[in-house]
């Protein structure tokens, strides 16, 4: 075999190759980030959004195993906002509206500052399979270049996008996974050639306005937080946010509006059946709004800058792919857009996908050696969705290469473990996303622990240095002294942890009352990971018993070689949905959809056979 070029080679300069080359990298592996361009490591493709619902914990997550995320998003945010804030605190997500272009410079600045990890230029064209393994990537130019092939020991895939990927604005079409950039047409042939079942997924972006054009005056505000709270553990509070902050502004669509892309729909790539993957159902294009919930008489049209140093405004909620100048009428009849000026129009994005049931929980592709994937090519919409794939596989692809174990996380310890879990065990038919009802136990999943439940383990495999985990024995030793502080002080004759208790009260409010915890000064994080851990703590030790069950039945691995069909007793409906996703375990198994409880308790029968001989 030829001299590797690198340990661990990533294709694609988005969410997911960036964070997964940053793993590769922490951990010691020769990394190479081979991107179509250089001046779009980072981009964002649709929202400059980092955040949400789910999400946010996500990118809390990432930040805890080491991920840059965060980070970047703390650096380049203009609104800051917890969502969810009149709920629990096992569902509040952290958002932030970033400068899409202070977001690109910025994390483009810091994957090159970062040792082991080296930049290409080029357009991946097929894969170099050698002796049952992937040995690395084809690629039909280098820079100036002509085409040359990159080897590694482990290749990531994470091509977003961007395999043969169209993009629809009515009757015109143009090959590309983003507007200014192409297709990769040679990687799905290869993945196909090796057997793996391929699909079509469709994303769309709305059109962007210039902001001078909108009558800003005629529209509710949406204002971030008053005081904003940082993604990252890493960001120096005293100086954030680093940026000027923004207002956005809501609208909605009326009758008018629906009545005009009613007679227009027609005219729409999807209706008229040009496309034929299948849309993200929880961020639908306006014209699918319109047709699917009739009874609706108006939707909300969010308007976000994208830029401190631009003029242009992204109009959240009207996601389409009809032609250019009926998006300009359409629009043009929502209040405060009467006279907008179009600065792109939007348009929807065709693209292959794999069948994430084909990869194992750490993302490596089963059928052949060396190969992960991570990102939109698993069926995921999002850009948190995408980096955290991005660092499962990239930390894995490092650990393979190396000859060390798997880096796996369960569905108990974090949501990058529940999003890996639910993509290896389904066949999506549509673009995965994360939400908080996804997680059984996502009261131990809050965005305020994420460094409580992942710093040991991204320390025990080599993702986070000594530092972080001097930092968590800080936090941890500032929480247990404030807590003793709490237990120690009295009002009306009970503790002041026992009034916590009480949903009214907030370690705000103990203080204000008490001097003695205002004397600790409590760092406003810590503060409310410490209430938290006192208001919830028995509804925390319910779900860690019910973990303790599930962990039982998690570790009963299922022999790869098992005969369903041949089962006598599984139904029908669980015999091929089990032959087909191949479940790890028994736990893997129990969450397919199709698959009852007697039929997991036959197969534990059958299992606990084959284990006895």
């Amino acid at each position: 075999m030829r001299a590797r070029d690198a340990d661990v080679l990533v294709v694609g300069g988005g969410h997911a190759g960036i964070e997964a080359a940053l793993a590769a990298a922490r951990l010691g592996a020769r990394t190479i980030l081979a991107t179509l361009r250089l001046d779009r490591v980072g981009e964002m493709s649709c929202n400059p959004a980092i955040g949400g619902l789910g999400k946010g914990q996500i990118v809390r997550e990432i930040d805890a195993l080491g991920g840059a995320m965060g980070r970047i998003a703390d650096q380049s945010g203009i609104q800051f906002k917890v969502l969810n804030t009149g709920k629990g605190v096992a569902v509040r997500g952290p958002r932030c509206q970033s400068d899409r272009h202070v977001y690109r410079d910025a994390i483009t600045a810091y994957v090159r500052a970062q040792p082991n990890i080296e930049l290409v230029e080029g357009a991946a064209s097929g894969l170099i399979v050698e002796d049952g393994c992937v040995r690395g990537v084809r690629f039909a130019g280098v820079g100036s270049e002509g085409g040359r092939e990159l080897r590694a020991s482990a290749t990531v895939i994470t091509t977003g996008t961007f395999l043969r990927a169209i993009m629809h604005t009515g009757e015109s079409t143009a090959p590309g996974g983003r507007i200014g950039e192409g297709t990769s047409t040679g990687i799905s042939a290869d993945l196909e050639r090796l057997g793996l079942a391929v699909g079509r997924l469709k994303t769309g972006t709305p059109p962007r306005l210039a902001r001078e054009s909108i009558d800003w005056n005629a529209l509710e505000e949406q204002l971030g937080d008053a005081r904003p709270t940082p993604f990252s553990s890493w960001t120096d509070r005293a100086h954030f946010p680093s940026l000027p902050q923004v207002d956005c502004r809501i609208t909605w669509t009326n009758a008018r509006t629906h009545e005009f892309i009613r007679a227009n729909i027609h005219k729409a790539p999807m209706y008229a059946g040009r496309i034929k993957g299948v849309g993200p159902r929880y961020c639908p294009s306006v014209e699918d709004k319109v047709m699917r919930f009739a009874d609706k008489d108006r939707h909300q049209v969010f308007l976000e800058p994208e830029s401190l140093s631009t003029d242009v405004v992204y109009v959240n909620g009207v996601s389409t792919s009809l032609p250019a100048d009926v998006q300009e009428d359409m629009l043009h009849t929502v209040v405060g857009l009467e006279h907008a000026r179009f600065l792109r129009h939007g348009y929807a994005v065709e693209y292959d996908f794999v069948q994430p049931s084909q990869l194992t929980d750490t993302l490596a592709v089963k059928k052949v050696a060396g190969l992960f994937l991570a990102g939109q090519i698993n069926g995921t919409s999002g850009y948190e969705e995408a980096a955290g794939q991005g660092l499962v596989a990239g930390a894995n692809a490092a650990l393979w290469s190396q000859g060390r174990g798997a880096f796996v996380l369960g569905r108990h310890e974090a949501y990058i473990g529940v999003m890996v879990d639910d993509l290896v065990v389904s066949n999506p038919s549509e673009p995965y996303r994360m939400f908080t009802s996804r997680a059984e136990h996502r009261l131990l999943l809050r965005n305020d622990n994420a460094e409580d439940r992942l710093v040991p383990r991204a320390h025990a495999v080599g993702l986070v240095g000594d530092d972080a985990v001097q930092k968590l024995d800080d936090r941890a030793r500032t929480k247990r002294a404030a807590l003793s502080v709490l237990q120690s002080l009295r009002e009306h004759g009970k503790r002041l942890d026992e009034l916590l208790l009480r949903t009214e009260e907030t370690w705000s409010t103990l203080a204000a009352r008490h001097e003695p915890l205002r004397a600790l000064d409590l760092d406003e994080g810590i503060a409310l990971s410490l209430e938290t851990d006192v208001k919830y703590a028995g509804y925390v030790e319910r779900q860690e018993e019910n973990v303790a069950r599930m962990l039982r039945q998690e570790s009963v691995e299922i022999p790869e070689d098992l005969d369903y069909r041949a089962m006598t007793g599984l139904a029908n409906e669980a015999k091929d949905k089990l032959s087909r996703l191949r479940p790890r375990t028994l736990g893997q198994a129990a969450r397919i959809a199709g698959v009852r409880p007697p039929d997991v308790a036959l197969l534990a029968v059958h299992v606990e056979r084959r284990r006895r001989g």
